[in-house]
């Protein structure tokens, strides 16, 4: 878990790995705030990462894909994997995003 400090729109402006004065909301070190947090940090690969999180999308749409076609189960895979599916699914539905379109654009 991490520790962010937030400006009034809600953007994060620090992290810790420790809670600060300043940095006492957590947050999950694969959230996709901190990753783009990160990202935009100098002397960070924001090409690398923003792709990294591009390929996330190909994998659990992949992943949506083998399952609703029965060549694997969900309980087939290890629990933490299965948390983690179950969170992105959640968050998804929240926000209403699908799997890719034809475009390529996520």
């Amino acid at each position: 878990m991490l520790y962010t400090k937030r400006n009034t729109s809600g953007e994060i402006l620090m992290l810790s790995k420790e809670p600060t004065a300043e940095c006492n909301e957590t947050i999950a070190p694969d959230s996709p705030e901190v990753l783009a947090f990160l990202a935009n940090q100098p002397g960070s690969s924001s090409h690398f990462i923003a792709s990294d999180l591009a390929f996330v999308r190909v994998v659990e749409d992949i992943l949506e894909v083998l399952l609703n076609k029965g060549i694997i189960t969900f309980t087939d895979l290890p629990e933490a994997a299965q948390a983690k599916v179950m969170e992105r699914k959640s968050l998804r539905s929240k926000n209403d995003v699908g799997l890719i379109s034809d475009d390529d654009t996520i």
